[in-house]
């Protein structure tokens, strides 16, 4: 019964560094590709990682401000001064869009979800495998 008690409580501590690794390359591929759009480099500068137990900031897309999960890691655009990433992404009557955010995660979604994967399976694997 403690390997499987090891089992379900530790990977959550060893996964962390996986899920922050991944949450920082997300963020980078999507300033990247904001580039593009880039005016004065505010919205490239909004794009942070928001870490377990963090706030995100106001305003910030996808869904304002939250508290990341004790197992979340996540990537936002905007904050209170840069209130316009959604328009910037999916464009307005007047401008085209300009898409930084979603394809960056499609574009990584595979790799980054494999590398939590093995992560989480090392990780079990450990714990149970300790007597």
């Amino acid at each position: 019964m403690a390997a499987f008690e090891r089992a379900r409580t530790t990977p959550r501590a060893t996964i962390l560094p996986a899920l922050i690794k991944s949450g920082e390359e997300l963020a980078q591929a999507q300033s990247a590709l904001a580039e593009t759009s880039r005016d004065s480099g505010a919205l490239i500068d909004s794009i942070e990682t928001t870490l377990p137990g963090q706030s995100t900031p106001p305003y910030s897309q996808p869904g304002g401000s939250r508290v990341a999960g004790e197992t979340e890691v996540l990537v936002t655009a905007g904050n209170a001064a840069v209130r316009y990433a959604h328009l910037v992404e999916f464009g307005t009557a007047n401008a085209e869009a300009q898409p930084f955010f979603w394809p960056a995660f499609r574009l990584l979604r595979k790799r980054l979800q494999n590398r939590i994967n093995r992560a989480a399976k090392k990780a079990v694997k450990d714990a149970w495998g300790k007597s």
